[in-house]
């Protein structure tokens, strides 16, 4: 299973606590979407994971299982193109194909169960969460590796493979995507999927990985997401925020993330997960990451 892969880079005082989830399906305009959950009916909280472009479900899952091992009830959809979930019309799928599917499961999930839901997204997943809680106003707090602002021109400049072709990839990218939108190509061509953790190991997993960063994308998802208007900061009041990023992480630094933090409405925190990469597998840092997602899933409860 990937999800002994994966847990296989985790601290041993961390391994065991891994436990497989139980995979369903929920249809969503066509396709197949697989969720991977540890239903917890007595929990008090609800989590739901958010995966990047290099990740999915079954990867991040050894996180996942932390939280359910602790009692909390967790999904974590695969978004389309990446793990299991069936994508009918790959070189169709856009950034904002991806934003509309998390509102609609968001939606779908609060409508089937009242108990609060967190969202923690993964890196480009921290992004997400953050405008999935702004446009549906339906989730109690935001947990993010890494907010990445692709307004920016210094995180677009750390996001790909090329920071010049980054930081120009808003003005780039449209015109190319207007006649080659759906040109699949490599994601491990695009951006820098060889920092995707500071184990060189790990990061030849991810980046060969069919299921995750394997895949091949449409040129028309990158230009989508270089150019998606995400809700200001300024003007987002959904959920309380909390940046858990790795302070080690050689892809997507911390500056940027902290940039966009400091300018969000709403209450936030930030905590800087100490020699991790990344992917964050090292510790102290990953004891710092469950140490903070519990105190916030506790405030979360507290409130409700």
């Amino acid at each position: 299973m990937d999800t002994a892969r994966y847990a296989g880079f985790l601290p041993e005082s961390y391994r065991s606590a891994s436990s497989e989830p139980e995979s369903t399906w929920w249809q969503w305009r066509g396709r197949q979407v697989h969720i991977a959950r540890a239903s917890r009916p007595d929990a008090p909280v609800r989590v739901m994971g958010i995966h990047g472009a290099g990740g999915h479900a079954m990867a991040l899952w050894p996180f996942a299982s932390l939280a359910a091992d602790e009692g909390v009830d967790i999904l974590f959809p695969d978004m389309p193109i990446y793990g299991l979930t069936v994508e009918p019309r790959p070189a169709q799928v856009r950034y904002r194909d991806w934003i509309d599917l998390l509102c609609d499961l968001v939606d779908a999930e609060r409508a089937n169960d009242p108990r609060p839901l967190v969202l923690f997204g993964a890196s480009m997943g921290g992004m997400m969460a953050y405008e999935v809680a702004a446009r549906t106003g339906q989730v109690a707090a935001v947990l993010a590796t890494c907010l990445l602002d692709t307004a920016d021109p210094e995180a677009r400049a750390a996001a790909a493979r090329w920071s010049l072709a980054g930081k120009a990839a808003p003005t780039l990218l449209p015109p190319v995507a207007r006649v080659a939108g759906n040109l699949r190509l490599p994601i491990k061509w695009l951006v820098r999927m060889n920092q995707m953790s500071n184990n060189p190991d790990l990061s030849r997993l991810c980046s060969s990985d069919p299921r995750g960063g394997g895949v091949r994308i449409p040129l028309g998802f990158l230009a989508d997401w270089f150019t998606y208007p995400h809700t200001e900061p300024e003007q987002f009041t959904a959920a309380p925020v909390t940046l858990l990023h790795p302070a080690a992480d050689r892809w997507t630094p911390p500056q940027p993330s902290q940039r966009f933090l400091d300018r969000i409405a709403a209450p936030t925190q930030s905590v800087l997960l100490e020699n991790c990469g990344h992917f964050p597998i090292e510790e102290p840092g990953l004891t710092q990451l469950a140490t903070a997602a519990r105190s916030v899933i506790a405030e979360v409860v507290g409130r409700s």
